[in-house]
């Protein structure tokens, strides 16, 4: 039999526990990863042996404990977390009888080279089935995370929830309410950052999941547009988050870039409009974000991005406009929102001939970041000690009013950026 090839320090780990008297088996993530014959990034071990006796074997390693009965050791920058058996027998079949499901409730025998399965996880590998351990009601009310769960590890393969399971999850979806927002985000991400993440919303929108922590993406379910979109808001969303590349910024712009939609839509002359969706969307993403405990620069970003992501370029824009667009978005942002504004304007589901524009303005934007750019007023070549000394006024907000001034024509004309230029043009304000 084809044995999983264990890195050096998993097995320092297994040699450990066995000197020191307990039982020990890679679980989880490996085992089914190897029978999926996917690459392994996560290595865990069961054992006999508690969090105590676990520090003291592992005395000499680097290790924290953050969840209970489990230590997590620390190798190269790499986590390998050791958990104690769980259930009252403290035996590896009663362990894997109390995790979610049955492809995750395998462990690998390091001695024998053999795979213990006693829930038919490898069987249902086969059939591409995501089933709950023992009783669906059990498992999830032991972890009401593991109704999220279900739907990534589904998204993720590309697996099929068994029937039961997913009745079960139908009906217990109100349990979701008592997860962390942060255990809720971690899932959200990795759904995010599957292949196509809209299998997993329409599987949460189906199940009745969606409304229990993002429901104000349910206001623009079967939401019509207008013309210039072929599909509804929520679709609309959907595709956008399928093309767009798997990198998380670009993937929660795309979630959240319509999202109140809903909140402003007028009809106007017979059509509907959505004027100001991109600032109410922004605003209502950073609401969520916050609730979801994101990151501030995360939010920053992606709030920015939604802010800025009606464009409206066209070929007569002089290079003084595209420069304002850099400094508008943040050269640190501006490619970004390329990125994603082409996977926008595909999902519009009609004449993408728009993205031939976009791909002008790209190289227009690239042009000048590969030359001198002003990006801010830090970047000019007077400050504000040299604007108030030259016209003799106190700090204050028309210092940064004039560097912004200042900004502006160094913006059209960048070769202005220059201190007796600049210190002329401060000489011209003090005579009017």
């Amino acid at each position: 039999m084809i044995k999983p090839q264990i890195p050096n320090f998993v097995s320092c780990i297994l040699d450990r526990l066995k000197i020191a008297g307990h039982q020990a088996y890679i679980v989880g993530g490996a085992v089914r990863d190897f029978c999926l014959k996917r690459p392994i990034t996560d290595w865990d071990v069961a054992t006999t042996a508690t969090p105590t006796e676990i520090k003291i074997i592992f005395a000499d390693t680097r290790l924290f404990a953050l969840k209970h009965d489990t230590v997590t050791l620390v190798d190269s920058g790499s986590h390998f977390e050791v958990t104690t058996f769980r259930g009252e027998k403290k035996n590896i079949e009663e362990d894997l009888g109390h995790r979610d499901f049955t492809i995750n409730a395998m462990a690998f025998d390091s001695e024998t080279g053999g795979i213990l399965d006693p829930g038919g996880g490898k069987a249902d590998i086969k059939q591409k089935l995501l089933r709950a351990v023992g009783d669906p009601e059990t498992r999830f009310r032991e972890d009401p995370l593991r109704l999220l769960r279900a739907v990534r590890f589904a998204t993720e393969l590309k697996f099929r929830i068994e029937p039961e399971t997913l009745n079960t999850l139908t009906q217990m979806t109100p349990l979701l309410l008592r997860v962390a927002a942060e255990r809720i985000r971690e899932e959200l991400m990795k759904i995010l950052m599957s292949p196509k993440p809209s299998t997993g919303f329409n599987l949460m929108f189906r199940t009745g999941l969606l409304k229990h922590f993002l429901p104000e993406l349910l206001e623009g379910y079967r939401m019509r547009q207008n013309t210039y979109h072929r599909y509804t808001v929520f679709r609309h969303i959907m595709e956008t988050l399928d093309r767009v590349k798997p990198v998380p910024v670009l993937r929660l712009t795309a979630l959240f870039h319509d999202i109140a939609k809903p909140r402003v839509r007028k009809k106007i002359d017979g059509d509907w409009r959505f004027l100001g969706h991109e600032k109410a969307s922004a605003v209502l993403c950073e609401e969520i974000m916050t609730r979801l405990k994101f990151g501030k620069d995360m939010i920053r970003k992606v709030t920015n991005l939604i802010f800025n992501h009606i464009i409206g370029y066209n070929p007569g824009w002089s290079e003084g406009a595209v420069r304002r667009l850099i400094r508008r978005v943040g050269q640190e942002d501006i490619m970004d929102l390329i990125e994603f504004r082409r996977a926008d304007i595909v999902a519009h589901g009609l004449d993408a001939q728009k993205n031939d524009l976009l791909t002008e303005l790209e190289k227009r934007i690239i042009n000048q970041l590969n030359g001198p750019m002003t990006a801010s007023p830090r970047d000019l070549a007077v400050t504000g000690y040299n604007v108030m000394d030259f016209l003799g006024i106190s700090p204050g907000p028309m210092v940064g009013k004039i560097l912004e001034e200042l900004m502006e024509k160094v913006t059209d004309r960048p070769e202005m950026n220059n201190k007796e230029i600049l210190l002329g043009l401060l000489g011209r304000m003090k005579r009017v």
